[in-house]
């Protein structure tokens, strides 16, 4: 790895949401400052300064064995004789940056190149995870300015939400086929009830341990909010007999949903509603909802709360599956700026403001936590060996973006950062529950996953 000529007068970022723009920012004004203000004749010259910045910023994330250059070749950390990963600065502008605030600022450098990278991407996430929170306790200055810049939280009013699904979600459905899996397009955590299961036979078998749960069965009529590519609603339809009402704000997500049912004969039990939660009408035996509730906010929860004791019928039963953790915290503050805007994944504690309001009984919580770590492995495994066709869809600064999502997600779930909930629960004063958790695991649910078995694997 070599510097580049003319890097420091490169400006090529990926883009910003426009609710950032103008809002002060400390690493592009200051920090930038003090950098254009340094003499000619140093601007690419690494002085002491720069090396004992490059240490504390190594020191604030707990001197992980990595090895970092500067814009001289030369290294500016203590020898390592097997690093876990070897990164390049390029200028001082991208060494200033990541001190002000790294969590946000290290994926914008990473990806515009302005930091050359070399190793195991996951393997570093967890290592600097490992290491921030080991010094979680250690309140310097520094800390406290990294986590008020990173962590300013972006509105997910309806109208937002809107922008922030059509950030994520309407890239295109070409894009998600070419690394989610191939039997019913799941962007959410499999289920792996053979840890042997390929990704497509993990999928089905969510959907089945999903449907188990809510002891779903044939006329039953379920309202779901956040639909994806419609693949939990037409399983419902064509595995169990129900009539799924299926509420989405994705145009893109929408249409594949609409054309897939219409294709199959199912246009007449599911029907696709390109619509906000919100707006649910209606009385359902069942409410779901997979993967929808990090988009909400904890804000909304008592909204979301009412939304789902307005439309469940009085014996209704409902599922949440969600992204969480154990204790309050926001989305890393650059997956939530560039990858997933107004994300935030809740405590369990802080879902209870969707159930205690309206009087909503919580019968069963499941943690899948390493379930999603598997999942994205895969994910991973497949945007990898389909990086050359999605850079030629998009570019590549949208491939070390989304690599580094899911290699950071990886990171995340393995060392408990992030969990994954199912939340099952209805009425208070429904007494129609099962004395066991035996329907689960029975010899029809045996059978089902004999079934995601003979699924053709990778």
């Amino acid at each position: 790895m070599g510097r580049r000529e003319g890097k420091a007068d490169i400006d090529d970022r990926i883009a910003e949401p426009a609710e950032l723009r103008g809002l002060p920012q400390f690493s592009n004004t200051l920090l930038e400052n003090i950098n254009r203000r340094f003499p000619t004749r140093f601007r690419w010259r690494v002085t002491w300064f720069d090396r004992w910045l490059t240490q504390k910023m190594v020191d604030v994330v707990g001197n992980p064995p990595i090895r970092i250059y500067l814009w001289d070749n030369q290294e500016a950390t203590p020898p390592i004789d097997k690093p876990l990963v070897t990164l390049l600065y390029h200028n001082r502008s991208a060494l200033l940056k990541t001190i002000s605030n790294p969590e946000l600022h290290w994926g914008d450098l990473y990806c515009n190149g302005e930091v050359d990278f070399e190793g195991d991407l996951v393997e570093f996430m967890a290592v600097i995870y490992r290491g921030i929170k080991a010094k979680k306790g250690k309140r310097s200055l520094l800390r406290l300015m990294v986590v008020w810049l990173g962590h300013r939280r972006i509105a997910n009013s309806q109208d937002k939400a809107h922008l922030n699904i059509h950030h994520h979600y309407d890239i295109g459905n070409d894009f998600y086929q070419l690394w989610l899996d191939t039997e019913v397009m799941q962007y959410t955590c499999a289920y792996f009830a053979n840890p042997d299961f390929t990704l497509e036979q993990a999928q089905v078998a969510k959907l089945h341990h999903v449907c188990r749960k809510l002891r779903l069965k044939p006329g039953d009529t379920v309202v779901e909010a956040g639909s994806g590519w419609g693949g939990l609603a037409l399983f419902m339809a064509k595995h169990y007999g129900a009539k799924v009402c299926a509420y989405n704000i994705s145009a893109e997500q929408i249409k594949y949903a609409r054309n897939k049912a219409a294709r199959e004969g199912f246009s007449g039990q599911v029907e696709y509603v390109l619509d906000d939660y919100r707006n649910i009408g209606g009385e359902y035996d069942v409410f779901v909802s997979v993967g929808m509730l990090e988009h909400v906010g904890n804000r909304d929860y008592t909204g979301l709360g009412n939304t789902i004791r307005r439309c469940l019928k009085p014996k209704g039963r409902g599922l949440i599956h969600t992204i969480g953790r154990n204790t309050p915290g926001p989305m890393n503050a650059w997956i939530e700026r560039r990858i997933f805007p107004g994300a935030y994944p809740p405590t369990i504690r802080e879902m209870m403001d969707i159930f205690e309001p309206g009087q909503l009984s919580v019968t069963d919580i499941e943690n899948l936590r390493l379930h999603y770590s598997k999942t994205l492995e895969l994910w991973l495994r497949r945007f990898e060996q389909n990086k050359d066709q999605i850079e030629a869809m998009l570019d590549s600064k949208f491939v070390k973006a989304w690599r580094l999502y899911l290699a950071g997600s990886i990171a995340a779930f393995d060392l408990g950062n992030l969990q994954l909930f199912q939340v099952v629960f209805t009425h208070a004063g429904n007494n129609d529950l099962p004395w066991s958790r035996a329907h689960l695991y029975t010899e029809a649910a045996n059978q089902e996953i004999q079934q995601a078995s003979s699924i053709a694997s990778d």
